[in-house]
């Protein structure tokens, strides 16, 4: 038997946004062998350090972590570059200490999940959100950088959510920050390819 844990905030615990439609948890049952069982602990509206606290509620039968975090954090950060344009030197002198503090936060995550010495996945946050403008887009690939690297650092495979969810009704209609069934099923598909060999 194989147990998945799902880590991270809605872009797994996305119930909320597919109106009765399957989420990204009963999608993975849907795609996974009949040998896997999957937990959900990823929380709507959690940042990146609120995995640290799920791994407190993770099970003694888990076998495989997944993580989608960083997206609130990302959100978090918008006011720097949604004002109207003054000293852009100001500007990227913030995005650089939201970069480093977002890192942190990543790396401080990454130590607890290495402490549970399980396979794990981690995620980028996607990129092709409707309604997303290019200067939004271009700051959000300063975290998935962080992302990256610190993903490739750790020796934990990455799926790159970029690549999954690159249609704009890959995104909920109730709030296009989520993803709808639709991506929902990308995504469990992409994970189900990763850990099942």
């Amino acid at each position: 038997m194989y147990h998945l844990v799902l880590l991270g905030d809605s872009i797994f615990d996305n119930a909320a946004y597919v109106e009765g439609a399957p989420a990204v948890e009963e999608q993975l049952r849907e795609v996974l062998p009949d040998e896997w069982e999957v937990t959900l602990l990823a929380r709507d509206g959690d940042v990146i350090l609120g995995v640290v606290d799920q791994l407190e509620d993770l099970p003694e039968t888990a076998t495989h972590l997944v993580i989608s975090a960083g997206g609130n954090n990302a959100l978090g950060y918008a006011p720097i570059v949604s004002r109207p344009v003054g000293d852009s030197r100001r500007t990227l002198s913030e995005l650089v200490a939201a970069q480093r503090e977002f890192r942190d936060h990543y790396r401080s995550m990454l130590d607890a999940v290495h402490g549970r010495r399980l396979p794990t996945i981690g995620c980028t946050i996607y990129d092709a959100v409707p309604g997303l403008s290019a200067v939004e887009s271009m700051a959000l690939s300063l975290f998935n950088d962080v992302i990256t690297k610190e993903l490739g650092a750790a020796g934990i495979p990455l799926l790159d959510l970029r690549l999954v969810c690159a249609e704009p009704s890959d995104y909920a209609a109730i709030s296009p920050i989520e993803p709808s069934e639709q991506g929902g099923m990308k995504i469990a598909r992409a994970i189900g390819a990763m850990v099942v060999r």
